[in-house]
């Protein structure tokens, strides 16, 4: 299938790594120019550089701390017009209500819930002059499918949700569509990171990590791979998807529906 993304200019937000790089490369694959933004440096000359060499242009890179207050909107005014955008930049932390504190709360907000929202305003009022242009949040299944051990993660979600439902819901009279992707358990460093985080709390060990991947639960056996979860970001943000808006696409082998 053309998706007709050839000439389009993509943002591409937590880009140095998983979910986000798949992303970014698919989209160049696609022909798109794409900017990357995350918080280092050195990991965002890596994929710009890998890009290149698959003959595409090679990206615009900008690193940046979406969390900072005001580094949003210094963003959008970096990277001009943007046909696309994907907002994809955060990692919340496991934990109860009782064990993760105020300012660790604040802070992961402040990159995936503020960051996201922020650089979707800062970017919403160009892509409205011009009548044109595509948002897509990548958010997180724990948004639909809450849980008391991802408290920050699941009500941060679900916050997301409901921004890309209520917004996509009108800008589509603007020319502008606005979606969302939760992706399920995708096999990424992010999906290390949380089973290390469980693996300390079982077992007090993080090298354990593995024993608390228990992959019989999982759809066929498996997590998503980053490239399934882009698949689909890729297709939405595309002009095949044009009448898509104010919807959140589950991508997660129907595991929120499984007993």
């Amino acid at each position: 299938m053309e998706l007709e993304l050839k000439g389009k200019t993509a943002l591409v937000t937590g880009s140095s790594k998983g979910i986000g790089r798949a992303v970014a490369m698919e989209l160049a694959r696609e022909g798109c120019r794409v900017h990357l933004a995350a918080r280092s440096l050195a990991d965002l000359e890596a994929i710009a550089q890998e890009i290149a060499d698959t003959g595409a242009p090679r990206p615009e890179v900008h690193a940046i701390d979406l969390a900072e207050r005001g580094s949003p909107a210094a963003l959008a005014h970096a990277c001009g017009d943007l046909d696309i955008l994907v907002n994809n930049a955060g990692a919340i932390p496991r934990g109860t209500v009782e064990a993760i504190g105020e300012d660790r709360w604040r802070e992961a907000w402040d990159l995936k819930v503020f960051g996201t929202i922020d650089l979707s305003r800062a970017v919403f009022s160009r892509m409205k002059a011009r009548r044109s242009g595509v948002v897509v949040n990548v958010i997180g299944m724990a948004g639909e499918r809450n849980s008391a051990e991802y408290i920050v993660g699941s009500t941060g979600n679900a916050a997301l949700m409901a921004f890309t439902r209520g917004l996509g819901g009108a800008s589509m009279d603007d020319g502008i569509r606005v979606v969302g992707v939760n992706p399920g358990p995708v096999n990424t460093e992010r999906m290390e990171s949380l089973l290390r985080q469980q693996a300390m709390e079982r077992f007090g060990d993080a090298e354990r990590w593995r024993e608390c991947q228990d992959t019989g639960k999982l759809p066929a056996g498996r997590a998503a791979t980053a490239r399934e979860i882009a698949d689909v970001v890729v297709f939405l943000a595309s002009p095949r998807a044009s009448y898509i808006s104010g919807t959140v696409i589950s991508v997660d082998g129907g595991k929120a529906f499984r007993a």
